[in-house]
């Protein structure tokens, strides 16, 4: 029996959700980052305004700091609107997004012996600033094209990001000569029961209204809206 239009889209939720998880430590850590850093300037702060006579000067420097470390703050759970679909946003580079996705899920594929490389023609890519409407979507796409390589590529070392023509994200796993196997079990792997295989990468890509080609160690993204 097909699976029924509401039933896609449970599927492609899933998959979403199951790709939020897996970024949540590193949304996380910016979040928590800006905390700790007021909480030391606070400390400070105390005793610069205890001291006898103050140090208003010194008291002025970590008055700013503590702002500045608030506005950091702020903007790291502003961002978090950004993950819902249909939101309105301003646009994304293609090199502005493949950096988010790949510095939020940098410290995870470590876990794993997966080191993740950026073409240099993205810094050309950047001088460019095209910008792409839906960046949610884009992001989860190009969070799902990672982790798919990242779940079905048994041994696979190195994920190589590049420019593909004027819209396009090829995103590649290879293997790194000298490697050692990665580890079976380490706390960022998903079980297998929540890989993101073909399926579920194809379903998310048509949920979302973009083409993807799908190769045996490969992903190809398309970032214009189908």
């Amino acid at each position: 029996m097909k699976a029924s239009p509401s039933a896609r889209s449970w599927i492609a939720a899933g998959v979403r959700h199951e790709l939020l998880m897996r970024a949540l430590p590193g949304l996380r850590h910016d979040m928590a980052s800006p905390v700790s850093l007021m909480r030391m300037s606070l400390l400070m702060l105390r005793r610069q305004v205890s001291a006898n006579p103050p140090d208003v000067a010194a008291c002025e420097q970590r008055v700013g700091q503590v702002d500045e470390q608030l506005g950091m703050l702020i903007a790291s759970m502003r961002a978090l609107r950004d993950w819902e679909l249909g939101a309105d946003d301003e646009g994304v580079t293609r090199t502005g997004l493949v950096q988010q996705c790949t510095g939020l899920m940098r410290a995870a594929f470590d876990l794993n012996g997966i080191a993740l490389e950026l073409d240099p023609a993205f810094d050309a890519d950047e001088a460019e600033a095209a910008k792409w409407h839906g960046g949610a979507a884009l992001r989860y796409l190009m969070l799902g094209a990672l982790c798919h390589l990242h779940d079905s590529a048994p041994e696979v070392g190195l994920i190589r990001v590049a420019p593909e023509d004027d819209a396009g994200v090829s995103i590649r796993a290879e293997k790194r000569p000298g490697d050692s196997a990665r580890p079976e079990m380490v706390p960022h792997r998903a079980p297998r029961s929540l890989a993101i295989d073909a399926v579920s990468l194809q379903s998310l890509a048509d949920d979302l209204g973009h083409a993807v080609r799908i190769e045996r160690e490969s992903v190809h993204l398309d970032l214009r809206a189908g």
